[in-house]
């Protein structure tokens, strides 16, 4: 009977770590659904959001992580590359008055370059954008110029 005792827990045991072996390769294929930094390749260059996390071309970017009175929106991205990022949206500013919760928000099209590539600090092997290069063709924020550079933080 002991040697019966003993196949009925190794085969309970081969059960349970084929599951888990089961759960644990599922877990990757839905991680990197998500817009994750595992998600993207080593060789291709991130910005990252204000949560920490890299994104490659997103459709949104919030620009004022504190406060979310600026950030880009129906971004649409004429390349991507190792140097540069190059797309075309619109850039939605709280205008601020009287003060900043009871302002407006406004949309003004913007052209929009993420540059300057370095090393990701959180994530060694990967690059990301540095710098953020803003140039408004039409109508802009009255705060600013036609054109400006905010330095990225990651």
């Amino acid at each position: 009977m002991g040697s019966d005792m003993q196949r009925r827990k190794l085969s309970t045991a081969a059960v349970v770590f084929a599951t888990m072996s089961l759960a644990a390769g599922v877990v990757p294929a839905t991680a990197s659904a998500s817009p994750s930094v595992a998600a993207q390749p080593a060789d291709q260059v991130v910005v990252v959001d204000c949560s920490m996390k890299a994104q490659v071309r997103p459709s949104e970017y919030l620009i004022a992580c504190g406060d979310g009175n600026s950030r880009l929106t129906e971004l649409k991205w004429s390349s991507w590359g190792p140097m540069s990022a190059v797309g075309v949206g619109l850039n939605v500013v709280n205008d601020c008055k009287p003060y900043c919760a009871a302002g407006k928000f406004h949309s003004y099209p913007v052209n929009v370059r993420f540059e300057r590539p370095e090393r990701w600090e959180k994530n060694p092997d990967q690059q990301r954008y540095g710098q953020l290069h803003l140039s408004f063709p039409g109508s802009r924020p009255e705060h600013l110029p036609p054109e400006v550079t905010y330095k990225l933080l990651g």
